[in-house]
């Protein structure tokens, strides 16, 4: 599979935005960071099957912690 930058922070977005730990945690950071230059459509993020690939691996890493 190729994945595109577009894949790429939109699978983190959306795994930043239900995992952080509150507004003082490294992933909240890195949320505020990522919407610096990026800004999801209002209709929701619709992941590609790349992207999808990415979130579930952001996923299982985080639950494997």
């Amino acid at each position: 599979m190729e994945f595109n930058r577009f894949d790429i922070v939109e699978a983190h977005y959306l795994f930043l935005t239900q995992y952080h730990e509150g507004q003082w945690s490294e992933k909240y950071s890195r949320l505020s960071k990522i919407t610096t230059y990026f800004k999801p459509a209002r209709s929701g993020i619709t992941l590609t099957d790349n992207g999808l690939e990415i979130y579930n691996n952001l996923v299982q890493q985080e639950l494997a912690q």
